[in-house]
């Protein structure tokens, strides 16, 4: 049986690497009735862990909870956590296989504190972070419907799931309006499933903070699916609701047309303040994986590359950033400081191109690898000359690379 503390790693996801941010935060409590009658954000240091109630709940009927890391209150970031996804009789039933049945935490988060792995933007006391000294909160997931479900689903008489995360996320963005009227700058981020939450509540969060800056990353979240996914899953999850509540124009779309391309464009458009990224390697292997497992091919790559210039032919508030290799996800992790990619000679750092997404006067330009660059990649490198090439949260997405 898996340790809890390797099982919340095996997450992969933005719940391990939050914990790092600990050490350089400090303290740490629970927020109750006092805070509730005093509605005040942590201080500056502090870290909460917040159980709502009500009608939140994760996928199994377990309690839902949520973390909020003091820092400058103009300043937010609002990070979704990562973890899979279930939408039918099978992907449901491989209890935690592939997606998140429950919240982290308090002691799953401070167990993983000493992985060297781990970072990201969640060092929030490093001066190369462009997020440093800024408020986070941070959203579990753990409801299957990639954040955006209203829907309690019964799969077979032994399965029922709730697909509960727009329940979650609300009374996550309720308890933060109430400590954060009046934010900057607001920084909207998660990595895979994180980044459907993402794009999905960007505009619930312009919505609710008009006066605030927002902007978006969606970290290896391109959304390529078969024709059927959206058809299939939806409807389970009842999740159009969530993602049309500010972009009904979504809701004109039949399911069966619908794309995440569609939720990048009209977002955009509907807020051309707004910036939006994402971020991938070429090959990414987690999202691959995920597409195969809805029936896809071997096209991912290709797709994801039409995806991202079809999204920035439209939008231009979108860009991108496109790395070498198959490594899932990057802001939970330490080399956001050192993944570079782009021109020969002249290659860009994530973590510059990130800081002028977020606090740059204008945009960054999008950057990509290109041909026989995008299958070199030193991260998977280095874990090929360690003493495990393949073990740890970084080092288990380079089995099998180079590619054949």
């Amino acid at each position: 049986m898996q340790s809890p503390r390797h099982r919340l790693l095996s997450r992969l996801f933005p719940a391990a690497a939050l914990a790092l941010a600990l050490a350089a935060l400090g303290g740490c409590g629970d927020d109750g009735a006092a805070t509730e009658s005093n509605p005040s954000p942590p201080a500056n240091g502090e870290l909460v862990t917040v159980e709502p109630g009500g009608d939140t709940i994760c996928s199994r009927g377990t309690p839902y909870r949520f973390f909020a890391f003091g820092g400058d209150p103009k300043r937010l970031v609002l990070d979704f956590e990562g973890g899979g996804a279930c939408w039918n009789e099978l992907t449901c039933s491989i209890a935690g296989a592939i997606f998140s049945e429950e919240a982290p935490t308090q002691e799953q988060v401070e167990a993983t504190v000493a992985d060297p792995d781990l970072g990201g933007i969640y060092k929030l006391d490093d001066p190369a972070n462009p997020l440093m000294g800024w408020s986070l909160v941070h959203i579990p997931y753990c409801t299957g419907d990639i954040h955006w479900g209203n829907a309690t689903h019964q799969y077979t008489d032994d399965i029922t799931i709730n697909h509960r995360g727009s329940k979650n996320v609300s009374a996550v963005l309720d308890w933060v309006a109430a400590r954060y009227p009046d934010p900057d700058t607001i920084f909207v981020t998660g990595c895979s499933a994180g980044a459907y939450g993402a794009v999905g509540y960007a505009s619930w969060v312009a919505e609710r903070w008009p006066n605030a800056q927002v902007r978006v990353l969606a970290d290896s979240g391109a959304g390529i699916i078969t024709d059927t996914f959206f058809a299939d899953s939806f409807p389970n999850w009842n999740a159009l609701p969530t993602i049309e509540t500010y972009l009904p124009g979504l809701g004109d779309v039949p399911l069966a047309d619908l794309s995440i391309e569609d939720l990048y464009i009209q977002t955009a458009k509907a807020y051309p303040n707004m910036r939006i990224g994402q971020y991938n390697t070429t090959f990414d292997r987690d999202q691959t994986f995920y597409y195969t497992a809805m029936g896809g091919g071997s096209d991912w790559s290709d797709r994801m590359h039409a995806t991202v210039a079809a999204i920035a032919a439209e939008a231009p508030n979108f860009r991108y950033y496109l790395a070498p290799g198959q490594i899932h996800c990057i802001t939970p992790y330490r080399f956001f400081y050192d993944r570079q990619t782009g021109p020969a000679g002249a290659p860009i750092e994530f973590s510059t191109w990130l800081d002028e997404l977020i606090n740059g006067s204008s945009p960054p330009p999008s950057v990509a690898c290109d041909g026989d660059a995008c299958l070199t990649d030193p991260i998977c490198d280095a874990c090929a000359a360690s003493a495990a090439p393949t073990e740890g949260p970084v080092c288990r997405w380079c089995e099998g690379w180079p590619l054949e």
